[in-house]
């Protein structure tokens, strides 16, 4: 009886190769947290002593040995800390940053619109935001296509891009 629960607890347990995954995982975090901002990293749940671990390897970044070690040790430190938590917040962060940058394509392509369309397109663009200027919105769009036409600078589709962010934030 005694063999057959000690079989079932090493089936319950992961394996080594497992354990050795889920190790190596958790030093590639550590990897990750080192080689973030002091900015990125404030917005995570991380303990005191995790960051100071963080900021060594950060100095010590030359050092080839000493900084392998400090990454060991960060992931040490991970291992007894809440991973979930720090990886939930990281995928948050990610997760944010992908709409920001859908956003941004999004009026690029307004903008791209705006410009090669002119009149034609501004109608989308006034029902999309009805409160928008549109006396200055026509003047960016010729502007920018005049300097699209000569070959200058597109300093005035910028000034347009600049105002389609802000009245879509508005």
């Amino acid at each position: 009886m005694s063999e057959d629960k000690t079989l079932m607890d090493d089936d319950l347990r992961p394996s080594k190769s497992e354990r050795k995954r889920e190790v190596l995982a958790l030093t590639d975090l550590g990897r990750q947290l080192v080689d973030m901002s002091p900015h990125e990293l404030a917005g995570l749940p991380i303990s005191s002593s995790l960051m100071e671990a963080i900021k060594l390897a950060q100095r010590v970044r030359n050092k080839h040995a000493a900084f392998k070690r400090q990454i060991q040790y960060i992931g040490k430190l991970i291992r007894s800390s809440d991973a979930q938590a720090i990886l939930d917040a990281m995928d948050a962060r990610q997760q944010a940053y992908l709409v920001e940058q859908k956003h941004f394509h999004a009026l690029e392509q307004w903008r791209d619109r705006l410009i090669s369309e002119g009149d034609a397109a501004l109608h989308d663009v006034l029902e999309q935001w009805p409160h928008i200027d549109r006396q200055h919105l026509r003047q960016l769009i010729r502007t920018a296509q005049k300097q699209a036409e000569t070959n200058k600078p597109p300093t005035a589709a910028r000034e347009l891009f600049k105002y389609l962010r802000e009245v879509s934030q508005a």
